[in-house]
């Protein structure tokens, strides 16, 4: 991307805010934002908000699960589930996270992740009982192979937005999802009018 994906504008905040405004509005307890590269810069970005920045030291070569990692053995010691919400998907909406923690009810599926027109996507609830097994997978394994290997547990919810399958990687899914952006909050404008 050549730019730290978390910190490129979105609107009036950056997008590590906006995700974090819409997570503070849902019922989740305790936010943790895993740092990595320029992890000075984006833990600027959260002085106010009411959130717990944990650096990950092997950021550059672990990939994503060695931030989920991290993120699960700092949670606190009564949290029975994660939401691993990413920190590059800015089409996040609180309906859709809404709906994930309620189709976990209390424990009664072990993992809830949305789907959109039978695809998987994020963000992804996963009980404290998973969680030794996610944090034992080595570097070169991935989330996906963890998935892959629970199957059955996994419980998917549909959901009416693509948005759930939708990160940036490059400048170009960035002007796509801000181009897709303004153009919902203009319909949503135009709706209110």
């Amino acid at each position: 991307m050549g730019q730290v994906k978390p910190l490129l504008p979105w609107g009036k905040q950056t997008v590590i805010e906006h995700i974090l405004s819409v997570l503070r509005d849902c019922s989740v307890e305790e936010i943790l934002v895993i740092t990595g590269h320029e992890r000075e810069a984006v833990e600027q970005r959260l002085v106010g908000w009411p959130v717990q920045a944990v650096f990950n030291r092997h950021y550059a070569a672990g990939e994503m699960l060695s931030s989920i990692q991290v993120g699960l053995r700092s949670a606190s010691a009564s949290a029975e589930a994660a939401l691993i919400v990413l920190g590059d998907q800015p089409a996040l909406e609180r309906s859709v996270v809404d709906h994930i923690i309620a189709a976990y009810g209390g424990g009664q599926r072990q993992i809830v992740a949305p789907s959109y027109q039978m695809r998987r996507g994020h963000p992804m609830l996963i009980s404290r009982n998973y969680w030794e097994e996610i944090c034992a997978l080595s570097e070169g394994q991935t989330l996906r192979d963890f998935l892959r290997r629970v199957g059955e547990a996994v419980h998917h919810v549909e959901v009416t937005t693509p948005g759930v399958l939708q990160d940036m990687d490059t400048p170009d899914d960035y002007r796509r999802e801000l181009a897709a952006s303004r153009g919902a909050h203009q319909t949503k404008s135009n709706t209110e009018l």
